[in-house]
């Protein structure tokens, strides 16, 4: 006798883990809610996009607030590298203007007085007339000049 072999039935054996995530992949699936009731579906989508939109705002503006931070802040060192600067060269115009007065002499010309000793002079007096030739005149002798290089 021979033994002929019996059609075994093939059934396809799912793993755990494939089967879990078919029900997981099911039950958020657009496909098949669209099915059920396409207007829950749509505000699903809706839903979906408002919050990536949202998403991108936040991550866009966290962005151009990081950045605005930066620069604030390399403003503001500038800002005080400036301000210190600024009184390091304060204070060494003041010492030098204190060693200068320590180590002068008054002229024996210069003597003290009151504003009663002071000679006032009248400002000395211009023709109308020739006002505003004299200024003409005056800058046109300017321009002609050479300007001299240095002091």
């Amino acid at each position: 006798m021979v033994a002929v072999p019996q059609p075994q039935s093939v059934s396809p054996q799912k793993p755990s883990s494939a089967g879990t995530f078919e029900v997981i992949q099911g039950s958020l699936s657009a496909r098949r809610a669209a099915r059920h009731s396409p207007l829950l579906a749509g505000l699903h989508r809706v839903a979906d996009g408002g919050l990536l939109g949202v998403f991108v705002a936040v991550l866009l503006l966290s962005g151009l607030t990081l950045h605005w931070q930066h620069r604030w802040t390399v403003a503001f060192r500038k800002l005080e590298l400036t301000r210190s600067l600024s009184h390091r060269l304060t204070e060494s115009t003041a010492m030098l203007e204190r060693h200068l007065l320590e180590h002068s002499r008054v002229p024996q010309r210069m003597v003290p007085t009151t504003v009663a000793n002071l000679l006032y002079l009248d400002r000395p007096g211009t023709s109308s007339s020739q006002g505003e030739t004299d200024h003409l005149g005056l800058l046109g002798s300017l321009m002609e000049q050479p300007i001299k290089n240095g002091y």
